[in-house]
């Protein structure tokens, strides 16, 4: 019966989409409170609190780049986990998602000796100053505590979603957000502590997440079950893994690699209140993105499950359904930001030096917003049915092939710091629209050549 509920086969598409789809964005909802609610309250601190917002602004591509290897280690496994159990292959099924765990604890602890050995030297490169590296330092040396934790929560989970279990996926995310929504105040304020007692309130809470998701999935209660023999690392499910969570790995290591050019240029031509501001903004963009991101993670499982079961209309329709209400939402959220840009701004910060000059940047970053929509239908496309090829590709184009080269350029062209704002608006339009107009010459004629044979 268990396995019925959770046969993506069954029922209209977009009905098992937003099945998925409502928990999932719930947990990111309450993941998002979990990644920006440190951001809030430092930003809200009485004593300096623009310069540790701008240093804890500085620790986030450390934090992207471990992001980065949670998924490719753990979201390169669940396409292929769901195209397994789709076809009916269990066994297989398992040994992928347990190699996923090896490679996850692997990583993560090669990744936590690399950050307290080069942190210094890394914070610098990442645009720190002498002042907002106190702050940077006393977040990250806390933070790095929890990696093998905050890896575990995030690479794993997506094997609960994808056997049908997003409200116990949800769960996994509310309960160490809500654990670090109430440790923060109390670690900041009360104990004085601080940007420390951020770092720590979050460490905590990614202790406990961890072990939600690991007793669930070691359970009785789940379909396919983690088992200690299946934990290990095998070279072909491995390089299966690497090609298809290479894009996943290239649009968090991308997202890194912006944050670092990003502080660093704005460093040079701005100081520290402009990375403080561009911080802001990144956190107002976690906001928007929270629920388009949350409809292409419900509709993966549910789109990979139908191309490996050979349902390859349910497939065409889930594509369907995914580009309509994307566009529809980042309109909105377009329209928003440019009606409330104050309202955005002031969630993260007080302090009216960085409001005035970061109202308009804000306005300028998220101008094209709707074209986002195109690069998830297209990229959430390719991955979803192991298209490593150009899901790798398309995470390249629109950051390390766009992002970064503009915002280096425009700056030196005669926009100053603006033109480090206008770089993220021009790659959503050329990025988004290449992705998706790709997709619907390639993969979407392979699934309508599908549907003619079914």
């Amino acid at each position: 019966m268990e396995s019925q509920k959770n046969d993506f086969s069954k029922g209209p598409v977009w009905k098992c989409i937003i099945t998925q789809a409502v928990p999932l964005t719930i947990a990111q909802l309450v993941q998002l409170l979990y990644n920006v609610v440190d951001r809030i309250y430092i930003g809200h601190m009485e004593d300096g609190s623009s310069l540790a917002l701008t240093g804890v602004g500085l620790t986030f591509p450390i934090v992207s780049l471990i992001m980065a290897f949670s998924g490719l280690f753990g979201m390169g496994g669940v396409p292929l986990f769901s195209m397994e159990r789709g076809a009916g292959n269990e066994e297989k099924a398992r040994r992928i998602m347990g190699n996923s765990f090896a490679l996850l604890l692997l990583s993560s602890v090669v990744l936590t000796a690399i950050g307290y050995v080069f942190s210094k030297p890394i914070l610098f490169a990442f645009g720190a100053s002498e002042d907002s590296f106190v702050y940077a330092s006393q977040y990250l040396n806390i933070y790095l505590i929890g990696t093998i934790c905050s890896m575990t929560t995030t690479g794993m989970n997506g094997y609960i979603n994808a056997q049908g279990f997003p409200k116990i996926g949800m769960f996994s995310v509310i309960i160490g957000a809500i654990i670090n929504i109430v440790l923060d105040p109390l670690f900041i304020f009360v104990f004085d502590m601080g940007v420390a007692g951020a770092a720590l309130a979050t460490v905590i809470s990614q202790v406990v997440s961890a072990i939600w998701v690991l007793k669930f999935l070691f359970g009785k209660k789940v379909i396919i079950p983690l088992q200690i023999q299946s934990i290990r690392i095998n070279k072909d499910i491995t390089k299966d893994i690497f090609k298809l969570g290479t894009s996943n790995f290239i649009m968090s290591g991308t997202n890194c690699l912006v944050q670092v050019v990003c502080n660093s240029t704005l460093q040079g031509y701005g100081g520290d209140i402009y990375v403080g501001v561009m911080t802001v903004a990144n956190s107002v963009r976690e906001i928007f993105n929270l629920p388009i991101s949350g409809i292409i993670s419900g509709s993966q499982p549910v789109i990979s499950f139908n191309y490996g079961a050979k349902a390859y209309t349910r497939v065409k329709s889930g594509i369907r359904f995914n580009t309509f209400i994307g566009t529809a939402y980042t309109m909105a959220a377009w329209i928003l930001v440019v009606l409330f840009p104050e309202f955005w701004f002031g969630i993260f910060s007080d302090d009216m030096q960085m409001m005035e000059v970061g109202v308009e940047m804000l306005k300028i970053y998220f101008f094209g917003f709707v074209f986002m929509s195109f690069q998830f239908a297209g990229q959430s496309t390719f991955q979803a049915l192991g298209d490593a090829k150009h899901a790798i590709f398309f995470s390249l184009l629109r950051k390390a092939i766009i992002v970064v080269p503009l915002t280096l350029l425009l700056p030196m062209v005669g926009f100053g710091v603006t033109g480090v704002f206008l770089a993220e608006p021009i790659s959503n339009v050329i990025g988004g629209l290449a992705s998706y107009i790709t997709m619907r010459m390639t993969v979407y004629k392979k699934i309508e050549k599908g549907i003619q044979g079914e």
